[in-house]
C-alpha cells in the first residue's frame, strides 16, 4: 500500500494573502474610497417603535440636497431576502425604532448633519409588543420528532425541567457598515463592506427594477462581519443606490457607531425550555424541548436561524425519543439576524446547562453523564441522520478532561472562590438540509502566466478565506503558494459561490476549487501555465456544487441529513469569583476542537481564540439594554465587551478526523467556537453554587441569585 503524499502547503501556516496590505495600511476600506463629485448620504429614521407616519417636515433650505422617499423607488419597496416583508423605506407603518423613512445626500457633511437634525416626523403612535412570549405574530414554526415521548418518559426514573434565557448580542465588528454607490449609464455599481455580494445584488435588482447585468456589487476590504454584514448591507446598498441614481452622482454612506448599534441586526434573544427524562444510571430516555426566539420587527433570516437552533437543541447526545418545537416571533424592536453560531449558541447553552443540572440531580459528575450519552459513529441524531466515522464527541471530551485534569482539579477547587465547568458541543458545517443544493454554488479557476487566479464570491472579512483557498489550489496543482492570485469579490468578475456564512467557505467553496484544480492539472498534462497558454490559449475551469449521493434531506418532514458533517468541540472554563462584588473573572478556557483537517494552524487557532472570547463576552458582560424598543446603551462606552485585560488564558487544542467530502478532509471552523464557552462558564458558576440559567451572568444577576437562595 502506498503511503499518502506529504502535503507541502495545506496544514502549514503560510503568510496571509491579505496580510501585507493590512499591516502596512495599504488596504483600502470603504471610508478610504472617494470619487469626483462625491455626495455623502444619511438616513432619517423613526423615533417611535410602532405606529404610523402622520407628516414629514423638512425645516431647512433644501437647495443642493438630494432627497429620496418611498415614491422614488422604481422597483419594489422590499429588501429581498427570504420573506419580502421588510420595506426599504417606510411607506406608512412604523414597526421599530430607527426604521428608515427618508434619505438625504449633500456634498457637505456638516450641512447634511444639520439637515438631519432639522427633519421632523409626526406620528400616530400605536401600542408596541416587546415581550416575545406575548407576540401574536409568528414568523416561522419548526418541529422535530423522533420516537415517542410517552415511551421515553415511561422509561425514565427522573424528570428534570429547566428554563433558560439568552440575550441579544451585538456583532461589534471593528468597521461599521458602509456603502458607496456610483451611477452608470444603464445601472449602478455599489462598493461595500459586506459578506454576500450576490445577496446585495439581488436586493438592488428588486428595489431598482433592473436586470442583473446592470447591477454590479464589489466587496471592498471589510473590517469584520460575524454575520452582521450578511443581510443588513442589502438595506444600506439600496439606500446609497437610490440616492446616487436620483442625484446622478456617487454617494457614500458610512454609519457612525451609534447608528450602527441602534439600527442594525443582532443575535436573537431566546427562551428555551427543557423537560428531560433520564434513567438512574444517567441514560437520556426522553428530551422535550421548546425554543422561542425573538425575531424583532421583520423576518430577515429568522427562519434559518431558528432552523439551526432547533437542529442543535439536543446537543451532541444520543436519545431515542425526542420532540423539539421551535418558533420565532415578531416584536417591535429592530430586526435580529445573522450572528456567528446562527441559533446554535442559544440552544446549546440551554442543553449544556441542563446536562449539568441532570448530573447534579443524579449525583453524577458532569463528565460521566456526557460520556454515557455522547453521540458515536453509527448513532442517529434527532432528525434521523446516521453519523459517520468522523464523529468525535467522545474524543474531544476525553482530550479536554485529560488536558485539564478536570476531575482532580474540580475536587481541588472545592471550597475556594474558583469554579470549573465544561461543555460538549457540535456544529453543522455548511448550509442546512438542501440549502447547498438550492444555492448551486460555482467556483472558477483561471490560468494566468505566472500561475492561476481564483474567482469566487467568497468575501474575505478577516477570517482568511483568500489564504486557505490559495492553499487548497496550490496543493492540488503542485504550484507554489505565491503562484495563486485571488480575484476581488465582484459580481461582474466572479460566479455566485454562495454567501460567506455557515462555516462553508473552506469546506464547500474550497471543495469546489479543489475539483477545479484537479481538472486543470489533468488538462495541463505537465505543462507550466506559460507553456500551456502559449500552445493552447486561455484556460478556465468552473465547477458547480454537487451533493454527495449519501446525503438525503426531507424539508417537509424535517428529517434526514441536516448537515454533511459536524465539527466537534469541548470547552473547560475556570472562573474566579470576587465574593464581595460578585464579579467573575474568567481565568482559563481550554478549547479542544476537531476540525477535519486543519488547513492553516495559526488561523484556525485564531478563529477559536476569537470565537471563544466573543462567547466569554456573551456569557458575562454583553448587555443590549432595550428601553421602549430602542437600544439605550448604543455607545462603546457602555456596551461592554471583553478587553485584553478581561481575556482568559486560552489553550487551543486542534484535533483532526478528515471528512471525506471536504478539501483535504477539512470541515468548518468559524462558528463552532462560539457555541461552547457560555455554558462552560455557567457550569463553572454552578460549581461555585450559582444556579445560572440566564446570561449574561453579571454581578447584579449573581447577587440576585444569592438573594433568592440560588447562589453562595
Amino acid at each position: 500500500m502506498t503511503a499518502p503524499r506529504a502535503l507541502r502547503i495545506v496544514g502549514k501556516s503560510v503568510p496571509r494573502k491579505d496580510g501585507l496590505a493590512k499591516v502596512t495600511g495599504l488596504a483600502a476600506y470603504i471610508d478610504d474610497l472617494t470619487y469626483p463629485g462625491l455626495l455623502y448620504g444619511t438616513t432619517i429614521r423613526s423615533t417611535i417603535p410602532c405606529g404610523e407616519i402622520a407628516s414629514i417636515h423638512l425645516d431647512f433650505d433644501t437647495t443642493g440636497f438630494t432627497i429620496v422617499d418611498v415614491r422614488d423607488i422604481p422597483g419594489r419597496n422590499v429588501v429581498a431576502l427570504i420573506d419580502d416583508d421588510q420595506p426599504c423605506l417606510v411607506e406608512r407603518e412604523v414597526r421599530h425604532y430607527a426604521e428608515p423613512i427618508l434619505l438625504l445626500a449633500h456634498e457637505d457633511r456638516e450641512r447634511l448633519l444639520e439637515a438631519r437634525a432639522k427633519t421632523r416626523i409626526e406620528y400616530r403612535p400605536a401600542t408596541p409588543v416587546f415581550d416575545p412570549e406575548r407576540s401574536p405574530k409568528v414568523f416561522k414554526r419548526l418541529a422535530i420528532d423522533k420516537g415517542s415521548l410517552d415511551e421515553g418518559f415511561a422509561l425514565a426514573d427522573v424528570v428534570v425541567e429547566g428554563e433558560y434565557r439568552v440575550p441579544h448580542q451585538e456583532q461589534l465588528y471593528i468597521e461599521p457598515n458602509g456603502m458607496l454607490a456610483i451611477p452608470a449609464e444603464n445601472g449602478v455599481t455599489v462598493h461595500g463592506s459586506l459578506q454576500c455580494p450576490y445577496y446585495v445584488q439581488r436586493a438592488l435588482r428588486v428595489v431598482l427594477g433592473l436586470p442583473a447585468h446592470r447591477v454590479r456589487v464589489v466587496q471592498v476590504e471589510t473590517g469584520g462581519g460575524f454575520g452582521g454584514k450578511e443581510e443588513y448591507p442589502s438595506m444600506l446598498a439600496c439606500h446609497a443606490a437610490l440616492l446616487a441614481l436620483k442625484a446622478r452622482r456617487p454617494v457614500k454612506m458610512v454609519y457612525d457607531r451609534i447608528e450602527d448599534l441602534e439600527a442594525t441586526t443582532k443575535r436573537h434573544p431566546g427562551v428555551i425550555r427543557h423537560r428531560t427524562g433520564v434513567t438512574r444510571d444517567g441514560r437520556l430516555a426522553a428530551m422535550d424541548i421548546d425554543v422561542l426566539l425573538d425575531g424583532g420587527a421583520y423576518a430577515t433570516l429568522s427562519a434559518v436561524v431558528l432552523s439551526r437552533g432547533v437542529l442543535h437543541a439536543t446537543g451532541p447526545y444520543r436519545c431515542d425519543h425526542v420532540r423539539v418545537r421551535g418558533r420565532v416571533v415578531m416584536t417591535h424592536t429592530p430586526p435580529n439576524g445573522a450572528f456567528r453560531g446562527f441559533g446554535a449558541p442559544q440552544t446549546q447553552f440551554a442543553v449544556e446547562v441542563q446536562m449539568d443540572r441532570i448530573a447534579e440531580t443524579l449525583g453524577l459528575d458532569p463528565v460521566t453523564l456526557r460520556e454515557r450519552n455522547a453521540l458515536r459513529a453509527g448513532d442517529t441524531t434527532a432528525t434521523g441522520q446516521r453519523l459517520g466515522r468522523d464523529t468525535s464527541a467522545l474524543r474531544v471530551l476525553r482530550e479536554a478532561v485529560r488536558r485539564t485534569d478536570f476531575r482532580r482539579r474540580r475536587r481541588a477547587l472545592a471550597g475556594t472562590n474558583r469554579g470549573l465547568g465544561l461543555s460538549l458541543f457540535f456544529h453543522g458545517a455548511g448550509f442546512t438540509g438542501a440549502g447547498e443544493v438550492k444555492l448551486a454554488s460555482k467556483a472558477t479557476l483561471e490560468l494566468v502566466e505566472r500561475g492561476v487566479r481564483v474567482r469566487v464570491a467568497s468575501a474575505e472579512i478577516g477570517q482568511g478565506s483568500r489564504t486557505v483557498h490559495a492553499q487548497i489550489v496550490a496543493e492540488t496543482l503542485g504550484l507554489p503558494y505565491d503562484a495563486v492570485e485571488i480575484a476581488q469579490a465582484d459580481t461582474d468578475q466572479v460566479p455566485d459561490s454562495g454567501p460567506t456564512v455557515a462555516s462553508r467557505t473552506a469546506m464547500v467553496v474550497g471543495g469546489l476549487l479543489q475539483r477545479c484544480a484537479a481538472e486543470m492539472k489533468t488538462r495541463l498534462a505537465g505543462l507550466t501555465p506559460r507553456q500551456y497558454l502559449k500552445a493552447h490559449g486561455p484556460l478556465s475551469v468552473t465547477k458547480e456544487y454537487r451533493k454527495p449521493p449519501e446525503i438525503e434531506w426531507d424539508e417537509e418532514a424535517y428529517r434526514g441529513d441536516a448537515y454533511g458533517t459536524y465539527g466537534w468541540a469541548c470547552d473547560v472554563a475556570e472562573v474566579e469569583l470576587d465574593p464581595d462584588t460578585c464579579e467573575v473573572r474568567p481565568v482559563r478556557v481550554t478549547a479542544v476542537a476537531e476540525l477535519g483537517r486543519v488547513l492553516h494552524p495559526v488561523m484556525a487557532r485564531g478563529q477559536i481564540e476569537g470565537g471563544t472570547l466573543q462567547a466569554v463576552g456573551y456569557a458575562l458582560v454583553e448587555q443590549v439594554v432595550m428601553r421602549d424598543g430602542r437600544m439605550a446603551n448604543a455607545q462603546l462606552a457602555n456596551y461592554l465587551i471583553p478587553t485584553t485585560r478581561d481575556t482568559p488564558a486560552i489553550d487551543v487544542v486542534l484535533l483532526e478526523r478528515p471528512y471525506r467530502h471536504g478539501p483535504f478532509g477539512a470541515k468548518g471552523v468559524g462558528e463552532l467556537p462560539m457555541d461552547g464557552p457560555a455554558p462552560a462558564i455557567a457550569n463553572a458558576l454552578r460549581h461555585l453554587g450559582f444556579d445560572v440559567r440566564e446570561i449574561p451572568a453579571t454581578p447584579e444577576r449573581l447577587m440576585e441569585l444569592t438573594r433568592k437562595g440560588k447562589g453562595l
